[in-house]
């Protein structure tokens, strides 16, 4: 019985590195084409159309982020794989991207025959990291400063005012929101260290090197 090629989309911005991953898809006899979108909101829209089995993810494109597509996409489709082809290795990527559901990660440096290999292990439930991604994770492991407890960008900017030791009426002032709102932010950076003050908060933030 005749096996169905795997079909690949592919989600880039530039167009120079969408066409060598189709010249590279092309010399593989079990992998097609499904589609191609050159930003993270085409591809949301564009994978029903496309209906491919695996997603080549790149992460810093206009419109929508990688990150947030992939997300969106495996949250509406599970069974779809996605590999992140990327050319950043920092740990905010690297953790954001797997947390939102890709199954690989891996750099752009990557040669053409392990990332045809990376498709078909996708197809398998093989995850394949680069070796820089897996020294990210490592590391973060290791480090008890790694952790972020899942702050928001504005949670961090409520941590860092709580710091400078700002009270909830100074820190709406200095973000341009409502004393209320404030509180409620804080309220929730709180929350998510699990301490009951901001004395505690303030303590575990210069532990953990939360704020910069």
């Amino acid at each position: 019985m005749e096996t169905k090629p795997i079909r690949v989309m592919l989600v880039d911005d530039h167009s120079v590195v969408r066409s060598g991953l189709k010249a590279m898809l092309a010399a593989e006899d079990d992998l097609e084409l499904a589609g191609e979108a050159a930003d993270g909101s085409e591809a949301v829209r564009f994978v029903e159309r496309f209906k491919p089995d695996v997603i080549l993810m790149d992460l810093l494109m206009p419109v929508m982020d990688g990150v947030a597509a992939t997300k969106a996409i495996h949250d509406r489709y599970p069974d779809i794989r996605i590999i992140v082809l990327t050319s950043f290795k920092e740990r905010e990527q690297v953790d954001g991207a797997l947390k939102a559901g890709a199954m690989s990660y891996l750099l752009k440096t990557v040669s053409a025959s392990e990332l045809v290999s990376a498709i078909r292990g996708a197809m398998a439930g093989q995850s394949k990291l680069s070796s820089e991604a897996t020294q990210v994770l490592i590391q973060e492991m290791r480090s008890p400063s790694a952790r972020d407890y899942d702050l928001t960008a504005r949670e961090k900017e409520i941590l860092k005012l709580m710091v400078d030791g700002l009270p909830n009426t100074e820190i709406a002032d200095k973000l341009g929101v409502s004393p209320s709102t404030a509180k409620f932010h804080v309220s929730n950076v709180l929350s998510k260290l699990g301490v009951a003050s901001r004395t505690e908060a303030v303590s575990l933030a210069l532990k953990q090197k939360l704020v910069k």
